[in-house]
């Protein structure tokens, strides 16, 4: 089973399958759209929004189409919406282990599939969701999470995660990594707080997350902002890789602080978000 890569980011946006009227400028916006069949779209409005799917198309290769959960009425029905486009990612929300087979095109291809684990049995079941072959990526959700938990919000006065929900961000982005599989960020629904979703996206980017989902054209900037490193970080890691090529040594010192192979890989993490070819 062949499944293609997952290369999106860092802006990840969220458009409601049922509006095409606002597909393009998503588009037009973001590195990576995720037409929504889900949340996004009432109960109501959901055959209406596989029509408008399969009529209005967008690039492949940059959109990903959010399905209604495994088990749930609608998931077949957004499979058959699918199978009369060129989609090829889906986003399967509350995925755990009842997420049993691969996703499949009528043709028998298997969908490459964005596990988002925004359940407690979806956060548990993360390493083994991102194990699957058919899994190229994986996203967290913290609402549905707490709302699984029982729980009435997932962020304290302050407008920080509470615990739980960083234990959950935490758990899905090692499980993620360690398969090898890169994991998108939770969105941030204060949609006035760009100082806060600032702060997460930096945050997410120093941890290794891909990118971050958003649910508005306004925060993809922010995003990319914030996932882009700076000139100053820039030449730090190309001075700091420069000086390791010159020495033949496993350690070295450069600039008051020991070096060794850990920090050469932070360097170069930091190149490849700048998109250089020397982070290769």
């Amino acid at each position: 089973m062949t499944v293609p890569a997952f290369t999106g980011g860092p802006a990840v946006l969220f458009c409601p399958a049922d509006r095409p009227d606002r597909y393009a400028r998503a588009a037009a916006s973001a590195d990576v759209v995720v037409l929504d069949l889900e949340d996004g779209v009432g109960a109501d409005d959901k055959d209406g929004a596989r029509r408008s799917l399969r009529a209005n198309p967008l690039d492949p290769a940059r959109t990903v189409v959010r399905v209604n959960p495994a088990g749930s009425p609608h998931h077949g029905a957004d499979l058959d919406a699918l199978a009369d486009t060129d989609y090829t990612c889906v986003m399967l929300p509350k995925a755990d282990g009842r997420f049993v087979g691969p996703l499949l095109r009528h043709d028998g291809v298997p969908y490459a599939v964005v596990a988002l684990c925004e359940t407690a049995t979806g956060v548990l079941a993360a390493p083994a969701l991102a194990a699957r072959p058919d899994v190229v990526a994986l996203a967290w959700g913290a609402e549905d999470l707490f709302a699984s938990l029982g729980g009435t919000s997932s962020r304290g006065a302050d407008g920080r995660y509470r615990d739980v929900a960083r234990h959950a961000r935490s758990a899905v982005l090692l499980a993620g990594r360690a398969a090898g599989k890169p994991v998108l960020d939770a969105v941030h629904l204060a949609l006035d707080d760009a100082d806060g979703l600032r702060e997460e996206a930096e945050d997410a980017a120093a941890c290794g997350f891909a990118g971050t989902l958003c649910v508005h054209p306004a925060q993809v900037p922010v995003v990319r902002a914030a996932f882009a490193p700076s000139e100053v970080e820039v030449e730090q890691a190309r001075a700091l890789l420069a000086a390791a090529e010159r020495t033949s040594s496993g350690v070295l010192r450069h600039d008051g602080r020991m070096i060794d192979a850990p920090l050469l890989a932070h360097a170069r993490a930091v190149l490849a978000r700048a998109g250089l070819d020397r982070a290769v």
